[in-house]
């Protein structure tokens, strides 16, 4: 079976029917919600659709859980994911806990006939990712990763102009996300290996590495080189007395086949003016672009830079009047109209293999090299 995702519609043929299929009647597609923290987020994505309805949540945290329940005027509510996934009847499940459990309630949702959005990073680790990409086919359901940043209106406007060839081909590119100090929950599972599996890197990094590789056409890697420190938030740890064995920064160099290479650099601690700093600069044959973030915050400016009639040209992308729609939005329209889906289990993977490279590389202290696929 293949997995690309233009062939998705064979494949769920082949399959059989999906829960989602023959929703033209005017069903609501059933949702439910696993992890209230991040998952706060994801109802407000899935209620964008007016075809959707959250109608179960779970956490483990029963506070939250009310409160959350509460707030959004959700009645079922479970202290656990097999519980919500045995007591409901769902079209669909997000996945919103620590990384750790990414998998296996991945694995728990696919079994029970959901389809699933699962948060980035997408597993603990490519073998883990590559797992749940399998299952998913097995099951004739679809799994989509939360790579958000592709979804705002800005990047899809330079999605465009990228398939539209304004750029050519792009050869070289940095993307990075820098934070002054920004340690999320310091002490808690963000900085802890055993449920994170990384730091900075497999948390802010992981947004910055798709929106590049997305806007690279996800060009095959060939090799990684990558370092890691925890210069900052390791004696800031030890002196609080803290749990915290992740790095606070990693920088990666990826070299594809095609020939093209990116930087990648992520941090929550660094000595830098910014408090923080996004930005993703791509090179191509005809012209560049830069997104950056403005006044070190979370809105965004886009330019493209090329020469025109002999003359060195900027161009300020003007940011649609459209509103965002989310990635739960985009999802829900795929399982209701049949369409393929964006952000694929494949590109999933395709990013934990760079991650993972990058760790390894840090640890040995050499390249990594990716088996072609």
């Amino acid at each position: 079976m293949s997995a690309s995702q233009m062939d998705y519609q064979a494949e769920a043929a082949a399959a059989g029917p999906s829960r989602s299929e023959g929703l033209a009647d005017g069903r609501r597609l059933r949702v439910g919600v696993v992890g209230l923290g991040i998952g706060r987020m994801h109802i407000e994505g899935w209620r964008q659709h007016p075809q959707v309805e959250v109608v179960a949540i779970a956490d483990p945290d029963a506070q939250r859980l009310q409160q959350v329940g509460e707030q959004f005027g959700i009645a079922r509510r479970h202290a656990s994911a097999e519980a919500m996934l045995a007591g409901e009847s769902l079209d669909a499940v997000s996945i919103c806990t620590p990384n750790k459990f990414h998998k296996d309630l991945t694995l728990a949702a696919l079994a029970a006939g959901c389809h699933v959005l699962c948060e980035k990073p997408m597993a603990m680790s490519a073998a883990e990712a590559r797992e749940m990409l399998n299952a998913a086919e097995a099951a004739g359901r679809r799994l989509m990763i939360n790579f958000s940043y592709r979804f705002s209106a800005q990047s899809q406007a330079l999605k465009r102009q990228v398939d539209a060839g304004v750029f050519g081909d792009f050869y070289f590119g940095r993307s990075v996300w820098h934070r002054r100090r920004g340690m999320p929950g310091f002490g808690g599972w963000f900085g802890q290996q055993a449920l994170a599996g990384g730091g900075p890197l497999i948390d802010l990094g992981v947004h910055r590495l798709d929106l590049a590789l997305w806007l690279m056409g996800y060009p095959e890697p060939e090799w990684v080189m990558g370092s890691r420190y925890d210069a900052i938030a390791a004696p800031l740890a030890a002196a609080s007395g803290k749990r915290f064995d992740v790095e606070d920064l990693a920088a990666g160099f990826i070299r594809f086949r095609n020939g093209a290479t990116l930087v990648l650099e992520a941090s929550w601690a660094a000595h830098i003016r910014e408090a923080e700093l996004m930005e993703t600069r791509l090179l191509g044959t005809r012209a560049g672009l830069l997104q950056k973030n403005l006044n070190e915050g979370y809105q965004f400016s886009a330019e493209m830079f090329m020469e025109h009639n002999g003359a060195a040209m900027d161009l300020l992308m003007h940011t649609p009047n459209t509103p965002a729609l989310s990635a739960m939005h985009h999802f829900a329209e795929a399982m209701l109209s049949g369409r393929p889906h964006d952000a694929g289990a494949e590109q999933g993977l395709v990013v934990m293999e760079i991650l993972d490279a990058i760790y390894a590389s840090a640890q040995r202290g050499a390249p990594v090299q990716l088996g072609p696929r």
